[in-house]
């Protein structure tokens, strides 16, 4: 379709209109054709949208958005020249160096959001310098691909570069290359303009070959105003006057390593730095907004001691001369692993001592070692495609683990990886709507939907599982084997398999007739895990795996049926056995009462996965308990006999300690868990917790309360919560007690770690001390100055939801206030949370309509964090709903369809839904949307499932769970 002349006028005196600045854009007018897209810009996006040169193909429902494999690029020229500071314009040109795998006519690359200048699209041979016509451009924006049609058959092993020019925006949408904008300590406004490519958004900012797995090397070239700064994944190598543009430059960077497109990255800003001189083969730096460079002192001081400790444990130096890191206002992820320039957001990278809490501390030191980590696992070597994603996130999740340890060694990260990772995905993992960690995925959408706690925490949880069963030495060895082998490149899992199986069999610590391939396909290839159940006769165990579902408990006869106190055998409950046949190669661990060793976890016996029995002798008899899955390095759950249980709960009873803090973890976990799946009575299982009462530890409590939560949610509107209530206190307040209110600088970290799970629950659960504290403190931090510390940090999110909550409009805007002038990161994160719980239901509606308003104060990257406080809040729960089912199409449109954003919408709206009507509402909002729910389609599923377990188990155990805590009640007040 062509564009007409009077269409091509009306776009222009649009444009000259929104800008201020004809001459940037009035080029296009010569153009010989424009390339449309989508979300050019909020004034002329609509009448750009429905003009193009290109031919429309008539694309198929069925139709692939990868690319094809006949062209693959080995280098990049990129030169951009955004106007941060005038229309928001970027004018660019990309020059690709490409190889002819096979015969083609066609050259296909990926693009969005960009007006193309057709006339200036050239292919030249490499070999003759002649040109190759062009006869036809064709775009597809669902599939997002450009198609250049030639004249004749490009030559197999010759080489070409393809040129382009063309015209692109910075948006708004933090994916790309957008816009951001901060005010510094004098108000003044200040733009930058950053990128967030990952996983398929390069093609926003350049046309390109944005898959992983085409990976090539990158010139970049920036245009900037002589008062900003430019940082690239590369050093600096000239800044040269650009001729007739007073007061702009040209930036170049060095060439950069061969790499995949979605770890380039780029930043214009006029932000200060601080730099380490802790490395002394790499250039390390941090940059933040001028005001903030004090908060960047921990991020500069830790990263050395992180990066040294990986590039020893892979035995791979890090191979870039620098590394920058930088604190953005406005980003989509935590974090951004581009090499040598990783981006965060402000509260992931900046720490205040005086505002920020240990959680701050910690949570910026791990997502800064994830970061690091995926320097190797992603950066250097690549998932060939995203179905792989986990080989790069399931790594940099466990490994942020290890390298962070290491730098904190006081702080028990390794300990509570478990409660931190294991337990929630165990959870999800046990819905029929969970999905394989390797999982084939085609569209932009269905790749971001992935971006999910199965491939972050399952990932890392079976590699932490396979660390064991290999042993550490093997496991580091097969890892720098695999690193070195296909470093510069792209893997696959399978290549994996091989290089950890050729270390076990090396080193002995695999048996000779395993691979790793044959172990871990069972936990990479389809979805879920097993139950192990342990039946114990004398000194023998017999073992049995069966699939562990949530889902069964309220859809069988015996979902009610309590566990028989005389019998030995678990209960038969929901586990899935007769479709499900193939089961999982499970390495089995295990200890008992007489010889508690708790540091054994390499495998001691192997399950197959033909399901079969297996039988553990030389047990000790059974008067006493054992144990299985050591430290729960084993991604499963196990189930015991009821004599086994019941010695399990005596020796919690009597002496906790003797069992180690993670197994003590795994025990309250598997056990409440496996009550809600139906495999374990409620009572059996609430009994293991009222050990509670004596246990001061901070990885079980926080995995109890975990499970509490849950129970909390769906009891909070039903008759019996106030028994709930009164049983949880009886558990909460001696660790209140323990801890105390008042924070101590000197407390060990994980000391006031307690004290932040103490104080929380209980000030949610209304207890008095705690309730009045946080009302007399948030009286005087009402009248304070920004710069007072009338609390600690670690009490600040309880002390400031409890204030809002218990007052009305004055306290909320005196909340409100701070937030807009607060200069912290993790301090105006947590006034955000906490503005969610005021009781005043106009206030939240408000609330809510400035989460997604733009200019409201709340930043995109905030909006569902808000949505989320108010979802959470008893008073603002059915307004979040609602809200939700109103303005659905809205929330797409801000957030863009492919934002991570969208999932946790639906999941923090529908996270308490337990009854038939709320089902059907789900059910609703799942039918009207169905085609316009982008990247939240799983997380829609998995919550309309949760649903409907929700009112299974409330059908089933409610009744029961209320009369164990009316016994339990009595048997205080007795």
């Amino acid at each position: 379709m062509k564009i007409s002349i009077m269409k091509l006028i009306l776009l222009i005196l649009m444009v000259t209109a929104a800008s201020g600045e004809p001459d940037l854009l009035s080029e296009q007018a010569e153009a010989s054709g424009v390339e449309i897209v989508t979300e050019i810009g909020p004034i002329f996006q609509k009448e750009f949208e429905t003009a193009t040169t290109c031919d429309r193909p008539q694309h198929q429902g069925n139709a692939s958005a990868r690319l094809p494999t006949v062209l693959t690029p080995s280098h990049y020229v990129v030169r951009l020249q955004p106007f941060i500071n005038g229309n928001l314009s970027i004018h660019g040109s990309v020059d690709i160096t490409i190889n002819v795998v096979e015969a083609t006519r066609r050259v296909v690359i990926n693009m969005i959001d960009i007006i193309t200048k057709n006339e200036t699209v050239q292919l030249v041979s490499l070999n003759s310098s002649a040109p190759v016509s062009v006869m036809q451009q064709t775009y597809d924006p669902k599939l997002q691909l450009y198609t250049a049609v030639l004249d004749g058959e490009l030559t197999v092993g010759s080489s070409y570069i393809f040129h382009m020019e063309f015209q692109g925006y910075l948006n708004d949408k933090l994916v790309g290359f957008y816009r951001s904008m901060y005010r510094d300590a004098q108000g003044t406004e200040k733009w930058l303009a950053a990128t967030q490519f990952s996983p398929t958004d390069a093609r926003r900012a350049f046309p390109c070959f944005d898959e992983p797995g085409f990976k090539a090397t990158f010139d970049i070239q920036l245009a900037r105003q002589t008062n900003m700064t430019a940082i690239s994944n590369m050093p600096l190598i000239s800044s040269e006057p650009i001729d007739g543009e007073d007061g702009w430059v040209w930036d170049t960077f060095n060439t950069t390593l061969p790499m995949s497109t979605y770890i380039v990255g780029f930043l214009i800003c006029d932000f200060g730095s601080v730099t380490s001189n802790e490395l002394n083969h790499t250039v390390y730096k941090v940059w933040t907004r001028k005001d903030a460079l004090n908060q960047a002192t921990y991020a500069r001081d830790v990263a050395p001691d992180i990066l040294t400790y990986l590039e020893d444990y892979f035995n791979i130096p890090f191979p870039l001369p620098k590394l920058d890191m930088a604190a953005l206002p406005d980003f989509k992820f935590n974090g951004m692993e581009n090499w040598g320039l990783i981006m965060y957001r402000e509260i992931a990278l900046l720490y205040d001592p005086q505002f920020s809490s240990v959680a701050s501390q910690q949570n910026l030191g791990y997502v800064l070692a994830h970061e690091i980590a995926h320097q190797w696992f992603g950066n250097l070597v690549t998932p060939h495609w995203w179905s792989d994603l986990w080989l790069k996130e399931g790594f940099a999740s466990y490994m942020g683990y290890i390298g962070f340890n290491y730098a904190e060694p006081t702080w028990g990260l390794l300990d509570q990886f478990v409660m931190d990772y294991i337990h929630p995905v165990l959870v999800l993992d046990s819905l029929h709507s969970s999905h394989p960690i390797s999982v084939e995925v085609d569209h932009p959408d269905e790749i971001s939907e992935i971006f999910d706690v199965i491939s972050y925490r399952k990932g890392a949880s079976i590699i932490r599982m396979m660390q064991h069963f290999l042993t550490e030495s093997t496991y580091k060895k097969g890892l720098t084997n695999y690193l070195n082998a296909l470093k510069f490149d792209s893997a696959k899992q399978d290549d994996l398999w091989h290089y950890l199986t050729e270390a076990g069999h090396e080193d002995g610590s695999l048996p000779s007739e395993l691979t790793v391939k044959l172990v871990m396909d069972t936990w990479t290839l389809k979805e879920g895990y097993p139950v192990i159940s342990v039946m114990r006769q004398n000194t023998k165990a017999t073992l049995e795996q069966e699939w562990f579902r949530l889902g069964g408990a309220g859809n069988s006869s015996r979902g009610r049926a309590k566990f028989a106190s005389d019998t030995t055998k678990p209960s038969s409950g929901t586990a899935n056995s007769s479709s499900e046949t193939v089961g999982w190669w499970v390495p089995i661990t295990y200890t008992s009462q007489s010889n508690p060793n708790f540091n054994r976890t390499h495998t001691q016996q192997w399950m197959s996965d033909d399901r079969k029995s297996l039988q553990i002798t030389g047990l000790p008899n059974m008067t006493q308990w054992i144990i299985i899955n050591v430290q729960e390095t084993g991604y499963y759950r196990v189930n015991y006999d009821s004599a086994t249980w019941k010695m399990l709960h005596e020796q919690l009873k009597s002496n906790h300690s003797v069992i180690h803090l993670i197994n003590r973890a795994q025990l309250l976990d598997d056990a409440l868990n496996l009550a809600r799946g139906g495999l374990l009575d409620y009572p059996t299982a609430l009994t293991i917790t009222a050990y509670l009462e004596k246990e001061y530890d901070f990885v079980p409590w926080s995995s109890a309360l975990m499970n509490f939560d849950y129970l909390k949610d769906m009891f909070e509107r039903a008759g019996g919560y106030g028994l709930l209530k009164n049983y949880l206190l009886s558990l909460i307040v001696p660790l209140y007690d323990s801890v105390g209110f008042d924070d101590n600088v000197h407390d060990p970290h994980l000391t006031k770690y307690k004290r932040v799970i103490a104080v929380k629950w209980a000030c949610k659960l209304g207890y008095a001390p705690c309730v009045n504290s946080s009302a007399a403190l948030f009286e005087q931090w009402m009248q304070s100055s920004n710069n007072e510390s009338i609390f600690s940090p670690n009490v600040q999110r309880t002390v400031l939801c409890t204030g809002i909550s218990i007052g009305g409009e004055k306290e909320w805007n005196a909340a409100w206030s701070r937030y807009t002038q607060s200069n912290v990161g993790s301090e105006k994160s947590d006034i955000l949370s906490a503005l969610g719980c005021t009781k005043e239901v106009w206030i939240l509606s408000r609330y809510l309509e400035w989460a997604f308003t733009p200019n409201s104060g709340i930043r995109k990257q905030d909006a569902s964090q808000v949505f989320g406080a108010i979802a959470d809040n008893t008073v603002g729960r059915d307004l979040a709903w609602n809200y939700l089912q109103d303005r659905w199409i809205q929330i797409l449109e801000y957030f863009s369809s492919g934002s991570g954003h969208l999932s946790k919408v639906i999941k923090y709206a529908t996270a308490t839904f337990n009854t038939p009507l709320l089902v059907k509402e789900l059910e609703k909002f799942q039918s009207d949307y169905e085609g316009h729910l982008g990247s939240a389609v799983r997380a829609l599923d998995q919550a309309l499932e949760s649903a409907k377990l929700n009112v299974a188990s409330m059908d089933a155990y409610y009744d029961i769970i209320l009369q164990w805590l009316e016994n339990k009640d009595q048997s205080h007040s007795g």
